[in-house]
């Protein structure tokens, strides 16, 4: 399949997990992909793996300045863009007692507040017909302990999805949400827990998956390229769970 020949995507978060597996998957259908990420060598590594269809762009997405920074850049070099997944983001978990006013801010200012400043940086940057879709999660849906601040923060995403759909139709621009449920990334390895306790976590949320078993960067990225491409063009505003039925059964 060739969805993607001579379109241009931007991922941000893209140089590993999800992020690096939608890059890889848009270049496999004949897309270009700018991929941005905070750590350099991070990058620089994705952009092996990539290639020539690639460009990787240090950037922190979780930043307002450096949204404006990364459009900036994008504009002078005359890139335009027919997609957006906004992957980049935080996960840090704490129960109630715990919660601190830094992690509060740290989850919000790269799950809500960055997301939200570079859609609006990239607005003018946006082709017709382009989609934007927004990194969710299941959590937003469950009641996991622990998980409250990282889950409202992505309940937060889920409502921008539906009130930025609103505001940018009229430029053609539709806005969903893909929400994983538990897959095997980088990510699970920086939600702020000991090896242990991330191992008892890990062996607790694979007990409540139907299908049995984690789910792979590979499988999410195959919903976000479905709700990149003009196939999806009646989906706006909207929300797919690729959860295992995690949430649903």
């Amino acid at each position: 399949m060739s969805r993607f020949q001579t379109k241009t995507i931007l991922i941000t978060g893209g140089s590993s997990g999800i992020g690096l597996a939608a890059a890889q998957a848009f270049i496999a259908e004949g897309g270009r992909v700018i991929i941005t990420g905070r750590d350099a060598a991070a990058l620089d590594k994705a952009q092996t793996t990539l290639g020539a269809n690639a460009i990787a762009i240090q950037n922190d997405s979780g930043a307002p300045d450096s949204a404006r920074e990364l459009a900036t850049a994008l504009k002078a070099k005359n890139i335009t863009l027919d997609a957006v997944f906004l992957n980049a983001g935080a996960a840090r978990f704490a129960p109630l007692p715990d919660v601190t006013e830094d992690l509060w801010d740290a989850t919000f200012n790269a799950n809500v507040k960055g997301p939200f400043f570079q859609i609006q940086a990239l607005q003018p940057l946006l082709n017709r017909g382009a989609s934007i879709v927004i990194n969710g999660s299941i959590n937003a849906r469950i009641g996991m302990p622990s998980s409250s601040v990282y889950a409202a923060s992505k309940a937060a995403v889920i409502s921008l999805a539906k009130t930025l759909s609103a505001e940018l139709l009229p430029h053609g621009v539709r806005v969903n949400v893909v929400s994983p449920g538990p897959v095997q990334t980088p990510l699970y390895g920086k939600l702020g827990l000991d090896a242990a306790a991330l191992e008892a976590t890990a062996a607790q949320i694979l007990s409540q998956i139907p299908v049995g078993r984690f789910g792979t960067p590979e499988e999410i990225a195959s919903t976000v390229l479905h709700l990149s491409a003009p196939e999806s063009a009646f989906i706006v505003g909207t929300e797919i769970i690729v959860d295992g039925g995690m949430s649903q059964l």
